[in-house]
């Protein structure tokens, strides 16, 4: 146990519902005859779902301070409408439509902002409201007809890398490039991370757990290039996908490396304490609401890209995908706990979910129990980790050896924070 948690850089425990997305990737494929990890399944798994999971980045954030975003489904469904307009009756240009739609998301997540933080009206109260509204807007201004829209939309919303160069690989240059720097930058940051470790301290940990981390998710990589590049000829890593993973690594620096990232946690972990310790938790609220309809409107811009135009029933529902992703993910329905990789994680899950059951012929309704109760599992499971006194279920599995006399009795994970507080007092 000691030498895996050297290998993965912390506790296997975090890796829960990784290690679960790949048991459903391999258990669907055998059930659909190798129909799941193929190339052009992968494609649409990932383009076909990037809306959700731009929408699940924000939706964390919202749910880590404490509030919560029901009107995501339908701002994404207005500035789609709204940027379709724009291009087809007012001849605009393209990029300006966008803009357009971009600018819309941003002053739909300021007026959410100012009801929550300024005014102090919970977020599920403004947001059901906004659900409401903008929904009828939507279908007010479309007069309840689809409006397609310009094609290059359509290569933000459905188009792949494009390809170059010789072809002796037989695979996409652009997606081989993606994937040979995706693991130049593996390489580099975990022997980075290592050398500041020898240099800060006494003892120089071990080299050859980085050296196996290096090597294994080396190979995770690789794999994906060649599952994305190797696709039919024209295809190759989706552009969605490239604007997801920017996404993923811009917003996990913010909200892990950054000041005003602690400040989220902060205000989710205790408003009042943040309050006092200086941090501003309105402007942080504001913030947070304004950004989540920032990234509603991108998601909405990509799926009406790929659906090649914005019809009025556009939307519907997302907020409930969004939010599912990120309580699988590993976020506390009280706030203060959960990150963006998590959950992604948690989007793909359903993602998997919805694709391999589609694969196996399971109709949707039986799909929609399917993932209500995959949420409701993740969240028990959550709340039955998280109750002070008992063993997680993990614990069990994982289980850790007591390093002192004091610790006896309280083994779990759930009674760490209280021992170390009292160490601390």
């Amino acid at each position: 146990m000691k030498s895996l948690k050297q290998v993965l850089g912390g506790d296997p425990r975090q890796y829960t519902m990784l290690g679960a997305l790949v048991a459903l990737l391999i258990v669907f494929h055998i059930w659909s005859g190798g129909r799941m990890v193929t190339s052009s399944n992968f494609q649409n798994l990932l383009a076909g779902n990037s809306y959700v999971l731009i929408l699940a980045i924000g939706m964390v954030m919202v749910i880590v301070i404490g509030q919560i975003d029901l009107s995501v489904g339908s701002v994404a469904g207005l500035v789609g409408m709204v940027m379709a307009l724009a291009a087809a009756n007012w001849g605009v240009p393209w990029w300006v439509a966008l803009l357009i739609g971009l600018g819309t998301g941003v002053l739909i997540g300021a007026w959410d902002g100012f009801w929550v933080a300024q005014v102090g009206i919970p977020g599920f109260i403004t947001t059901l409201a906004g659900l409401l509204m903008f929904r009828g807007v939507v279908i007010w201004i479309s007069g309840s007809i689809s409006v397609p829209v310009p094609d290059e939309f359509r290569t933000l919303g459905s188009g792949y890398l494009p390809e170059w160069g010789p072809t002796f690989t037989q695979m996409n240059n652009s997606t081989l490039l993606l994937g040979i720097l995706a693991i130049a930058w593996v390489v580099w940051s975990q022997f980075r991370k290592w050398a500041s470790l020898t240099t800060a301290g006494g003892e120089r940990p071990p080299l050859w757990p980085v050296v196996v981390r290096v090597v294994l998710i080396g190979l995770v990589i690789a794999y994906l290039t060649w599952i994305f590049g190797s696709g039919r000829p024209g295809t190759s890593f989706p552009i969605p996908g490239l604007i997801l993973v920017a996404l993923v690594i811009i917003y996990t620096i913010i909200t892990q490396r950054t000041v005003f990232g602690r400040h989220i946690y902060a205000v989710g972990g205790n408003r009042a304490a943040a309050a006092l310790s200086g941090v501003n938790t309105k402007r942080v609220t504001f913030i947070v609401m304004a950004n989540m309809s920032f990234l509603a409107a991108i998601a909405g811009i990509l799926f009406v890209g790929r659906a090649t135009s914005a019809g009025p029933g556009d939307g519907t529902a997302w907020e409930l995908d969004a939010i599912a992703a990120v309580f699988i993910g590993g976020a506390a329905v009280s706030g203060g706990i959960g990150t963006v990789t998590a959950s992604i994680v948690g989007g793909l899950v359903m993602a998997v979910l919805n694709s391999g059951l589609a694969l196996t012929g399971v109709g949707a309704d039986r799909t929609a129990v399917i993932k209500g109760l995959v949420l409701l599992a993740a969240v028990a499971f959550d709340v039955y980790s998280k109750t002070p006194g008992r063993v997680s279920l993990l614990s069990r599995i994982f289980p850790k050896k007591e390093s002192a006399p004091s610790d006896s009795g309280g083994a779990s994970g759930s009674s760490a924070p209280a021992g170390q507080a009292a160490q601390r007092s």
